[in-house]
């Protein structure tokens, strides 16, 4: 990706850049720096002073003798540390080495991560990755990193050591709270490849599409994903946001945008400056999707995902099922530095249309679902007084093919009809659950299939509803 400059200082409108490390994607901007820097406060000055002073003792007394290049970079590490976990000193080898990175394809693990709590934890697992396969999930602690304590590590340093030749292995240590000891993991590492979006359909008209991450691509792959639900007849829809840790934030806008049909405020971003304060809205560049829909969330939920979960949410345009989103709404500047290193920092907040700040709250679903584990749903769902061959045929009876029942009528003077077609259309519906394994192991997915499937009888039944139509004449005077 192309960095190009915009203007002096951090005076210019924001352009997003997402950086692919070995972990994950990280949401950024990218700027170049001349003369950013305000005056020195009489203070500054002062420790300044003191700085230079206990450099030069450590260079003509320390017991050995060290180089200030080193130490000056430990110190900018510290300056940097002193602020939140997500500022960070690039060296010029590390800035180097994130500029040849290339878009949805990187080398490593396949996570995301973040400090929390002083924590290194991760925010997600990028689906079908080394780290994903293994069983790593989100907010897993990572304590250890080849038996070197992450507790004082830099975010930057994380990545560092994570980072190798792909077929190399790097040992984790994992905190869980439902371990009873930390447990150590093996990774090898390997090139990620992510597939920004897939899509399904359950039952004849419920569409599911599911994005992993908000690459270059990702509004493109998602016109082409709905264009061709569509034309398998869906009239629903089911986003999955789950462990999506971030990207770019113009393709949040962007995914946003397909489900509005006019303008609309989408995110906000507010800063110590002026310039640093931009509004994104959505534009009549595509037609919005109008049909009814769900968005799935979690702990692993990020950034991106957060600002297009908050935005649908605020405008009322979908519901937020899951639990709540991870809290990463800060912006990121990325600039390059006269040494050939780069300064990463938060120079900004995210806000939803209503004002709802991100960072740290996160959002909130609006129904709540734990995802129960699968090996719970089965307990949950086993019967022991019934052979499971005999449960799961009794499924496709109906009182009609019991032994001696009563016969019906469709209405009066009419004899019981049903024909044979509707039958074995009703059958193979029942097939089709039956065997879908999506399913039958997601509840949060079974939910929100279920609210789709009756979303139809519901819309009659409130419409029919008597409900008192607000007087917009009338004026509240407020004294």
């Amino acid at each position: 990706m192309n960095l190009s400059p915009v203007g002096k200082g951090i005076k210019a409108r924001f352009s997003s850049f997402l950086v692919i490390v070995i972990l994950g994607v990280f949401s950024a901007q990218t700027l170049y720096a001349e003369e950013v820097v305000e005056k020195p406060k009489p203070d500054t000055y002062k420790k300044l002073k003191v700085f230079s002073e206990i450099l030069s003792l450590i260079e003509s007394d320390y017991v050995e003798s060290v180089e200030s290049e080193a130490m000056i970079d430990g110190a900018i590490k510290g300056m940097v540390k002193a602020l939140d976990p997500h500022t960070s000193y690039l060296p010029p080898v590390n800035y180097k080495e994130m500029q040849v990175e290339t878009t949805g394809k990187f080398g490593g693990l396949g996570i995301e991560i973040s400090i929390r709590d002083s924590v290194l934890t991760v925010v997600s697992p990028i689906e079908d990755t080394p780290a994903f396969k293994v069983g790593i999930k989100p907010l897993d602690k990572i304590i250890k990193i080849e038996d070197e304590s992450t507790l004082d590590m830099t975010l930057q340093d994380a990545v560092s050591r994570l980072r190798g030749e792909t077929g190399s292995p790097v040992n984790i240590t994992i905190y869980r709270d439902s371990f009873k000891a930390p447990k150590e993991f093996t990774i090898v590492r390997d090139i990620i490849k992510v597939r920004s979006v897939i899509k399904k359909r359950y039952k004849k008209d419920i569409g599911y599409i599911k994005i992993r991450s908000f690459s270059k691509n990702t509004s493109l792959d998602l016109d082409k994903a709905l264009s061709e639900l569509n034309e398998e007849g869906i009239t629903k829809l089911i986003l999955d946001l789950r462990n999506n840790p971030g990207g770019l934030l113009n393709q949040a806008v962007e995914v946003t945008d397909r489900f509005l049909n006019r303008e609309n405020l989408i995110v906000y971003t507010k800063g110590r400056s002026e310039e640093q304060n931009m509004r994104f809205t959505s534009h009549d560049k595509v037609a919005g999707v109008s049909y009814p829909l769900i968005i799935l969330v979690n702990g692993g939920s990020a950034s991106a995902s957060e600002i297009v979960a908050g935005a649908l949410q605020d405008l009322n345009r979908a519901v937020i099922l899951g639990t709540p989103t991870f809290g990463k709404g800060s912006v990121q500047t990325i600039i390059p530095l006269s040494d050939g290193s780069a300064l990463r920092l938060t120079t900004a907040r995210y806000y939803t249309p209503s004002g709802r700040v991100i960072q740290e709250n996160g959002i909130q679903p609006d129904i709540i679902i734990d995802r129960t584990p699968v090996d719970e749903l089965k307990k949950e769902d086993k019967k022991e007084e019934e052979p499971k061959e005999k449960t799961r045929l009794r499924r496709f009876l109906r009182e009609k093919d019991l032994k001696k029942h009563l016969k019906g009528k469709t209405s009066i003077g009419d004899v019981e009809q049903e024909s044979e077609k509707e039958i074995v259309d009703e059958a193979a519906e029942v097939a089709e659950n039956v065997i879908n394994e999506d399913l039958l192991k997601d509840n949060q997915l079974q939910q929100a299939v279920s609210l789709l499937s009756g979303w139809e009888v519901m819309k009659k039944m409130f419409k029919n509803l008597q409900v008192p139509t607000p007087n917009t004449n009338s004026q509240i005077s407020m004294k």
